[in-house]
């Protein structure tokens, strides 16, 4: 069955939005003209979802740890568009998920058209265990995993006695809002839902051309009835065919080296994708890529050291693994199985202990130190209550407290190492996925990613335990016409403190844009452009005094350098950005297998070597604490 093309033409559908596009420009989003559109084509739509029969109205999605192709439509790309995570049924479209991957996952709403039957749809638990949803009212219905909350699937419930593909009226999120699939919001997220399920979409920094992204050229039903070409309102709004920003290596080196995970990377040997990649923060070079063939190393996420700068603990969040590798040398030292979707690893500053956090289950496992053997697995609930699946965590200077972001509970946990207890279980807003914490543990920070807020929490005196302030990051920003009048971070997920607890720094993946807070107001006075999918931050030393920010994105393939105070003088007003990486082998790149796809793609765990947070700086060999400034070996006098 194919839809006939809309009778509105393009010059109508440009004059439509010609008053809000001028309102849409983000600094990391620039509004350029629109290109010349194409005209209007016919979706080319699979045979088992034509709503010829009862039988036949159905999509079939495979869950996958493929980069992009996460929620794998089973007919493949439909739409010639370089996505395969999008389907179209009629009404009472049967819609299937199974699992193919090596964890658990989640099948849950993100956005669906308002007041539409049997949602939200939300799996309580994660598990391998197939799933199946009757989507019945036309619009637009987008799928995600509260585990790995960027994997996408969309289905699009169609009436085929209407013009254009149906995307309804209204939409509503999974945290309750709702806004006009005209809005702003509407569109960005839809922007964002191809940007990520398309790997051709993604911004190479070692391409010659612009950054292109390409769009289904469909015609789609938004509010009030209006048909409009798809590219043609998206490439309106948020321009196309960019010229990236150039690489360039910050004036003045910083110190060590800097880890970033490139998740997405593919390499011989290996059906699973992601590598860990050096750059030399000296030369600012790719001085080793590892992918770990020999152990099919899967999605690579977030890593940490020991207090020597020996290891790398390396999480496989599509896995169960926590992978231990030399840092000097990338070689194998122990692949440990410890759970589900493990996400993160910090280590206590006292004992050197070795503690990952599981995203696919409740608890977070302590481990000897090296990752030698397990010792406990702690819970981040209490009994009788909701399951955490804590995500980013971070542990106090001290090694005395452990606070998580609970994805599943809307919570944050406070555990106490010397109490052996859970101390507190503050609220916070919904899917809290990341957390910061001030170098002298007076207060913590939380991520919640679906709310675009931080929740402070404070660690001390009469508020202690107690949420004291949430940071709006989309105040300045209307969801509706898409107008700025200040600071936005949309979605944001890693959000550490300096070292020296003067700012946050925090990426934002919706609006891809780097926020900068102030902690003694705990108020956003800086905006910086981030690239796609931005994701990942650490702080690293920089040469001579000061920090860096070391920022990557997932569908990127560099890491943006930050300075978040130029000129030392406290305030981090001025923070700017002093640099650009890309994260691409060379011919010198040290490397355990070469690389085939998806070059230095998927930039998220940061880490930058030697760790220069409070109360690990302090336990730094000499040698590492040779290459510091005072002021850097003792972060908090």
């Amino acid at each position: 069955m194919t839809k006939k093309p809309a009778t509105k033409n393009a010059t109508t559908t440009m004059m439509m939005y010609a008053g809000v596009a001028l309102s849409l420009m983000l600094t990391a989003m620039l509004f350029v003209s629109p290109l010349g559109m194409a005209g209007s084509s016919s979706l080319v739509r699979p045979a088992l979802a034509d709503g010829s029969s009862s039988s036949g109205n159905r999509v079939q999605f495979d869950l996958t740890d493929e980069p992009g192709r996460w929620f794998r439509n089973t007919a493949g790309d439909i739409t010639a568009s370089g996505t395969e995570s999008l389907a179209v049924g009629n009404p009472g479209v049967r819609v299937d998920f199974n699992v193919r991957s090596n964890t658990v996952h989640t099948v849950t709403s993100l956005i669906f058209p308002a007041g539409a039957a049997n949602m939200p749809f939300d799996q309580a638990e994660p598990s391998k265990s197939s799933q199946s949803v009757t989507l019945q009212d036309p619009g637009l219905y987008v799928f995600t995993c509260k585990v790995h909350p960027y994997m996408f699937g969309a289905v699009i419930v169609d009436d085929p006695a209407t013009a254009g593909l149906d995307l309804g009226e209204q939409v509503s999120l999974v945290n309750g809002i709702t806004v006009p699939t005209s809005s702003d919001l509407a569109t960005r997220l839809l922007r964002t839902f191809f940007i990520a399920t398309a790997p051709a979409n993604w911004q190479d920094y070692t391409s010659p051309s612009p950054w292109h992204v390409t769009y289904p050229n469909v015609d789609v039903r938004i509010t009030g009835g209006v048909v409009v070409n798809l590219p043609a309102v998206l490439n309106a709004r948020y321009g196309n065919d960019v010229t990236l920003p150039p690489l360039s290596n910050p004036a003045t080196p910083g110190v060590g080296q800097v880890w970033v995970d490139t998740q997405f990377e593919k390499t011989t040997g290996k059906t699973k994708p992601g590598t860990a990649t050096a750059v030399d923060a000296q030369t600012w070079q790719v001085a080793r890529k590892v992918a770990l063939p020999q152990i099919n190393m899967n999605n690579p996420h977030n890593m940490w050291t020991d207090r020597n700068q020996n290891l790398i603990y390396q999480t496989q969040w599509f896995d169960s693994k926590l992978t231990v590798f030399e840092r000097a040398t990338g070689k194998l030292v122990k692949n440990v199985s410890v759970g589900e979707s493990p996400s993160h690893v910090m280590t206590r500053t006292d004992t050197d202990q070795v503690h990952v956090a599981l995203n696919g289950e409740d608890v977070v496992v302590e481990m000897a130190p090296g990752g030698q053997s397990i010792q406990r697995e702690i819970p981040m609930q209490r009994p009788g209550e909701p399951s955490s699946h804590p995500h980013a965590h971070w542990m106090s200077h001290d090694g005395k407290k452990m606070v998580t972001p609970n994805a599943f509970s809307a919570d944050s946990t406070l555990y106490g190492f010397d109490t052996s207890s859970i101390e507190a279980k503050p609220a916070t807003g919904a899917l809290p996925i990341a957390t910061g914490m001030m170098p002298d543990s007076s207060k913590y920070y939380v991520a919640n990613l679906l709310d675009s807020t931080i929740s402070v929490v404070s660690m001390q005196g009469a508020t202690k335990d107690q949420v004291i302030k949430t940071i709006n990051l989309l105040q300045n920003y209307d969801p509706i016409s898409g107008a700025l009048t200040g600071p936005v971070g949309a979605l944001p997920i890693q959000t550490p403190v300096s070292p020296n607890g003067r700012y946050m720094v925090t990426a934002n993946t919706l609006t891809a844009t780097i926020t900068v807070t102030d902690t003694v107001t705990d108020t956003v006075v800086k905006m910086l452009p981030c690239d796609a999918g931005c994701h990942g931050v650490n702080f690293g030393a920089k040469q001579g005094g000061g920090y860096y920010a070391y920022v990557a994105s997932k569908f990127s393939n560099a890491v943006i350098v930050v300075d978040g105070d130029p000129n030392g003088d406290g305030n981090p007003a001025d923070a700017a950005i002093v640099g650009r990486v890309a994260l691409v082998a060379s011919a010198s790149t040290a490397k355990d297998a070469s690389v085939t796809a998806n070059r230095g793609m998927g930039g998220q765990g940061v880490l930058a070597i030697p760790n220069v947070y409070n109360g690990w700086v302090q336990n730094l060999p000499q040698t590492w604490k040779a290459q510091l400034t005072a002021g850097q070996q003792n972060p908090v006098p």
